[in-house]
């Protein structure tokens, strides 16, 4: 109080908004945030920002890969295409069965652990026991398996590599719910004749988003590196469409005379890897935080 004037208390900020401000606090995670807006812009726009198309070929560069020069940047590989096109082309890929294949494994993931965390009893032990099962095993192997079984394209890619993603998922989400469907406002709501379906949608499931945010974010991670692996493999997209994955694959035919058609797709992979779970991290330290 000053001179009989009452100081009003400061207004309290709203959760998201003191979600960002300790999420910026981590600089780590804010410059991961930048390079993978910026990555996202650069293969986004591939189409106006590669010099040529990823499968037009130089016929005088035909039959060797060539190195950096002023009219290739990241050299030409043995077919003579210009190689930074073809990377930037990849990432398109890449980050779209990223993306796309965490997409599928949260929406199941969360869907699983919403039904087992809600219901409990015989339905929660059925489903997590099916997560155990699932869980137990080796991702890679068994997409592997299924992929040169059927060949996938892009979109069965994506359905693969999302279908064996979602455990860590249904195992958080099952938490959750665990936890939220006992809370007050739950229990206001079903006193109120609220369906299972509108407790499960409206009550419990949006406050349960942040967590659920943080997860999806990890997941892009893996999902990226097993998209890399399966199309290193010869498994995944095919050629002549570009990803990360297969041009490391043509890449390590030349390592000895032409590493520089490796590192950049390889460095590529680690970087983005390396800030989608540096992000993840960075979300999570901010939506746990006690503040």
């Amino acid at each position: 109080m000053i001179a009989g004037v009452v100081l009003a208390p400061p207004r309290p900020q709203s959760l998201p908004r003191r979600i960002w401000q300790r999420f910026r606090r981590n600089r780590l995670a804010v410059a991961s945030l930048g390079f993978l807006v910026v990555l996202a812009l650069l293969v986004g726009f591939s189409p106006f920002l590669a010099p040529y198309d990823f499968d037009a070929q130089d016929i005088e560069l035909f039959g060797q890969p060539g190195p950096p020069t002023a009219e290739h940047w990241l050299g030409t590989d043995q077919l003579g295409r210009d190689a930074l096109s073809r990377l930037l082309y990849g990432g398109r890929v890449s980050l779209a069965v990223g993306l796309a294949s965490a997409l599928v494994a949260t929406a199941l993931g969360t869907l699983v652990g919403a039904v087992s965390g809600f219901y409990r009893g015989w339905v929660d032990t059925v489903l997590m026991r099916g997560t155990d099962v699932v869980l137990s095993i080796p991702a890679l192997p068994l997409i592997l398996l299924i992929a040169g079984l059927i060949r996938p394209t892009m979109p069965v890619l994506i359905v693969i590599i999302g279908a064996l993603g979602w455990m860590s998922t249904a195992r958080l989400v099952r938490g959750q719910f665990l936890s939220l469907r006992e809370r007050e406002f739950v229990e206001a709501a079903r006193a109120l004749g609220g369906t299972d379906r509108r407790l499960i949608w409206r009550h419990i499931l949006p406050n349960a988003v942040a967590p659920i945010t943080v997860s999806a974010t990890l997941t892009v991670g893996q999902a990226i590196l097993l998209e890399s692996a399966m199309s290193f493999f010869g498994f995944g997209v095919q050629p002549p469409t570009p990803t990360w994955g297969n041009l490391l694959n043509e890449a390590s035919q030349w390592l000895d005379s032409a590493p520089w058609l490796a590192i950049p797709p390889g460095l590529m992979i680690f970087l983005t890897v390396l800030a989608v779970n540096s992000l993840g991290d960075g979300l999570r330290d901010a939506v746990d935080a006690r503040a």
